[in-house]
């Protein structure tokens, strides 16, 4: 009985037990409004089914989860501008294939247009990382100015018209290649983390990044330059919504300035807080913030097949992080444990008499 007891601690001490039991509480109510939730069938040589689904429109949360993982960690704050950098990446990328009308040729090759949107949202991120870093400015204000602009610069870019690429190239990025089952979005996100946690793991950066979160100022004093690390995970973080965006827009064949990547940065704070991060800073879990992403997408699949409009979500949304903030609180578990002991109490004076 008591091994059973330690391993159930030592279970639930786990930093990835809170986001699995998150995910699993999800699939489950699916699994129980949807029988068939889980089936995968191969139709005209592509994978289908709620689960691949869920892989699949989760994959550019997924990439913004990482990279707000690390700003998190290494800044102690969040870059609420990566949707709007998403959508400048996006508006580069379009504006130089195809010039400021919707075409079926390319005015570069599609590669170096690809390379130039994930450049620009590489320059957004070193921008916030300047401010943050160098300037010493609330990470929330600085990437507010991006938040804020960013969407207009997107349309600066595009004239204020939605640009298409008619050309069935452009969309294996966003769906799928010719021949291959499971779609483009997940092998990117997949070499995305794959490559952030080899580096993290292979190097001793992941292990910096922690340490000036938790104290940029003592990592200081032991010879670790705070501010350079600060300016790194800043650009990551643009790095990945460059990323991102190419995968959104190749979605739709298109950039909509206004509409592409928006309120994803909400989404990926929410990953980053379900995945059992601090977003105080300090120590982090890639693993936790990639479950994080799943179980928001799963999330957001349940409701809008409950048939909950895309106006009503944020609601639904803003409920669920009520509740994980609220589980989260190191208060209320306090607050828990004194009920806790106050029971045990009354009931052992009750046997008393």
């Amino acid at each position: 009985m008591m091994k059973v007891k330690q391993v159930l601690k030592r279970v639930t001490k786990h930093s990835l037990f809170f986001p699995l039991t998150c995910l699993a509480i999800v699939l489950i109510i699916n699994l129980i409004k949807t029988p068939t939730f889980f089936r995968i069938s191969l139709n005209n040589g592509v994978l289908y089914g709620y689960m691949m689904d869920i892989l699949n429109r989760s994959s550019e949360l997924i990439i913004l989860a990482v990279g707000m993982t690390l700003v998190v960690a290494g800044s102690g704050g969040t870059d609420i501008s990566v949707g709007a950098v998403s959508s400048v990446a996006g508006a580069v990328t379009i504006f130089a294939l195809v010039g400021s009308m919707s075409s079926d040729t390319y005015r570069m090759p599609y590669g170096l247009a690809v390379l130039l949107g994930v450049l620009a949202g590489m320059v957004c991120g070193a921008f916030n990382g300047f401010l943050v870093a160098k300037l010493r400015i609330q990470p929330m204000v600085a990437t507010l100015i991006l938040f804020t602009a960013g969407r207009g610069i997107a349309q600066v870019i595009t004239q204020g018209f939605i640009l298409y690429v008619r050309k069935e190239q452009f969309k294996y990025l966003g769906n799928f290649i010719p021949g291959v089952p499971i779609p483009t979005p997940i092998f990117i996100a997949t070499i995305v983390v794959v490559i952030t946690v080899l580096i993290l793991k292979k190097t001793a950066l992941g292990l910096y990044i922690q340490a000036v979160g938790i104290n940029s100022k003592a990592a200081r004093l032991v010879g670790l330059n705070s501010t350079l690390f600060t300016f790194l995970v800043y650009t990551f973080s643009g790095l990945c919504a460059g990323i991102a965006g190419m995968i959104i827009t190749s979605r739709v064949y298109s950039i909509d300035a206004n509409n592409a990547g928006l309120n994803i940065e909400l989404d990926a704070i929410l990953a980053v807080a379900i995945g059992g991060n601090s977003l105080s800073g300090g120590k982090f879990s890639i693993a936790g913030s990639i479950i994080g992403a799943i179980t928001i997408q799963a999330l957001t699949t349940s409701l809008y097949a409950m048939k909950v409009t895309a106006d009503q979500l944020p609601v639904y949304k803003a409920i669920v992080v009520i509740i994980i903030v609220m589980i989260q609180s190191t208060e209320l578990k306090r607050m828990v444990k004194s009920l806790h002991h106050k029971f045990l109490c009354s009931r052992e004076r009750r046997w008393a008499k």
